[in-house]
């Protein structure tokens, strides 16, 4: 009896403990605002890696005891410079939180050379040279929450807010938040290795930016170089000064520090045995995993010699490079019985990649379609985790459509064969395999060409299969903006409609010879889906195809005309905003089939204004202490 009377005082004394600790924690507000990725890329992979994550540990031990930090580790054109900061009201727990999350996105900018991340609590940025002392640069920008409109009165009250607090800053470390009004709250923030005048004149400019840029809007942040702010109708801020410290009486002092140190020790110890605890279970699981892996391919024709494909690959030489990506390079490669291959060696080797490794594996081991690039088998045994596919040697479709010269290549007949090859590998996916899958980054760079220059679709990474009795999945959003359906993007619910969505977007860049994406805010006009749908409105869509295709010399005339407007229209009809109009990948085969079928008229495209729109996490539970819950990747299988 007195042993569980002990456990329950134990258990109310924990439940208290951490219902107090996360009350004094605040909010880490860890959501991911924009990554910005250098357009440079690394110089030296091999080095590259240890000097970022020697960095960011660095870092890491500075943040936990400072809120801030900042390091470098090694020199000239390998040096990694690293800086990362907490916003002022964040306690040091929350601070470690969004820190934490800023440090498993950022990786994503990967194969470039750099790049930085806002959060809503915390700030990153890394870097191959010395940037502590900048605060602007072109990709200062403003994100505005445009979902209401606010009245004069807020307006007036933002802008009193605003003031008060970039005047207050630089004479408080850069750091100051403010109230007024109409429910007008306001944090701005210098980076702390800014002087008291740079971090004036940043704050000056993006506030005026700000104010002119995104009011009337009820929300707003201007992500500069050396600094943030935001504005919000919205009580968005940490109720408790920066580590628990108050300015009130001595007596409050005294009482808020003892109570904040007690149950942050209570709250502390058993944080660090839950999180102990699930993160044993986690690895127990990941190397399961890979243990399991390791055994079956082992024991398969699968299985590779990581020896084998070093040696095939010329030690992963770098003339023997056919491109690079997000979480991988792929070489080419040539075994000992003279097969060509293409070897992807997956980059930050570790068990936060083995969930990535299996699934590719897994998945596309146990699909066969000739529009699917063929898995020859995998090592998992030696240093580093490798996929060895067959090798195609026209690599990707975008380095025909989106070049002038390659792109004569590729005639009306050969463009229209590559996108009825993608609709098939798409129609096997969804419909035809053992289970249901789904790509989640069908693009340009994804679909490779063989020597007959037909279509296979390629990089399973981020591809995932459910039952027959779900609707659909809830997961992290993951794929390429430009790509990603909208509803997709917004809820993280995926269906077979986010491939549909994706095969519309890639048919109106093969007709068109552009992309939809822009890697320059400053160059977005209209979306490529938008520019389609107003000329397809008017009929002046020849304006917009590519001149490639005028150039061909086509014997059918008019007919050939008809017949791309009509992949035009099925195109539009695959990137219709509302996901229940969309055809599914089988329809949508049999419209592009049949060209007598009569095709509805398609509805309107999503509107999403690259330079205001804001990524929505949707965390997946189990993927959430082990990787990046939000990958929106470039990567490309044999890259661009």
């Amino acid at each position: 009896m007195k042993q569980s009377q002990t456990n329950l005082c134990l258990l109310c004394l924990a439940i208290a403990a951490i219902a107090s600790f996360q009350t004094i924690s605040g909010d880490a507000r860890a959501r991911a605002i924009q990554i910005t990725c250098t357009p440079l890329p690394e110089h030296n992979d091999t080095v590259f890696v240890p000097n970022f994550v020697a960095t960011m540990e660095k870092i890491s031990q500075q943040v936990q005891t400072a809120g801030f930090g900042v390091a470098v580790t090694g020199s000239g054109p390998d040096a990694n410079y690293g800086l990362a900061q907490c916003y002022g009201d964040l306690s040091l727990n929350d601070c470690v939180l969004c820190y934490a999350e800023a440090r498993t996105i950022l990786p994503k900018c990967y194969p470039n050379n750099g790049g930085r991340i806002f959060l809503d609590g915390c700030f990153m940025r890394s870097e191959n040279y010395s940037f502590y002392s900048e605060f602007r640069g072109p990709p200062d920008t403003l994100v505005c929450g445009n979902t209401t409109r606010k009245n004069a009165t807020f307006g007036g009250s933002a802008r009193e807010a605003m003031a008060n607090a970039v005047a207050s800053a630089p004479l408080n470390g850069g750091y100051a938040r403010a109230s007024a009004g109409e429910s007008a709250h306001v944090l701005v923030n210098c980076w702390r290795t800014l002087s008291q005048d740079s971090c004036r004149a940043c704050l000056e400019n993006a506030s005026a930016s700000l104010l002119t840029g995104c009011l009337p809007w009820s929300e707003g942040r201007a992500l500069y170089t050396g600094c943030f702010l935001r504005y919000s109708d919205q009580d968005f801020l940490n109720k408790e000064p920066r580590n628990g410290r108050s300015r009130g009486s001595v007596i409050v002092i005294i009482v808020s520090v003892i109570s904040s140190v007690v149950v942050f020790l209570v709250g502390t110890a058993i944080g660090i045995y839950i999180c102990k605890h699930r993160n044993i279970q986690k690895k127990r699981r990941g190397s399961n995993d890979a243990k399991k892996l390791a055994k079956t391919l082992n024991d398969s024709s699968l299985n590779f010699k990581y020896s084998t494909l070093e040696k095939a690959t010329g030690s992963f030489d770098s003339a023997n490079k056919l491109g690079q990506g997000g979480f991988g390079t792929v070489y080419k490669g040539v075994l000992p019985d003279g097969r060509e291959i293409a070897v992807k060696r997956l980059f930050f080797n570790n068990r936060h990649r083995a969930a990535d490794f299996y699934n590719e594996v897994n998945i596309i081991s146990t699909v066969e379609h000739k529009n699917l690039v063929r898995l020859l088998g995998c090592s998992c045994s030696g240093p580093e985790s490798l996929l060895v596919y067959e090798f195609l040697p026209n690599k990707s479709l975008d380095r025909f459509i989106f070049d002038t010269e390659r792109g004569k290549i590729l005639n009306w007949h050969r463009r229209f064969t590559i996108i009825v090859g993608t609709a098939e590998g798409l129609v096997y996916l969804h419909e035809q395999s053992s289970v249901r899958i789904i790509h989640r980054d069908i693009k340009s760079s994804n679909i490779l060409l063989d020597s007959k220059l037909q279509a296979k679709i390629a990089d399973f990474g981020l591809a995932r299969s459910f039952q027959e009795d779900k609707s659909h999945i809830s997961t992290a959003i993951a794929g390429t903006l430009g790509y990603m359906a909208p509803e997709y993007l917004a809820h993280g619910q995926l269906t077979e409609k986010a491939d549909v969505y994706s095969f519309g977007v890639l048919v109106l860049e093969t007709v068109t010879g552009k992309q939809n994406t822009r890697s320059k805010i400053s160059d977005y006009t209209d979306s490529l889906i938008t520019e389609a749908w107003k000329h397809f409105q008017t009929g002046t869509m020849e304006e917009i195809y590519d001149p490639n295709l005028m150039l061909q010399n086509q014997p059918e005339g008019s007919s050939v005309k008809n017949e791309i407007l009509r992949v035009v229209h099925i195109g539009l009809l695959c990137t219709q905003e509302i996901s229940s109009l969309r055809p599914s990948m089988s329809k949508a085969l049999q419209m592009l089939r049949n060209k007598v079928e009569n095709l509805p008229l398609p509805g309107n495209p999503p509107f999403m204004d690259e330079r205001i729109m804001e990524l929505h996490d949707t965390f997946d539970g189990d993927s959430a202490a082990c990787a990046s819950l939000a990958t929106v990747s470039h990567s490309s299988f044999y890259g661009r």
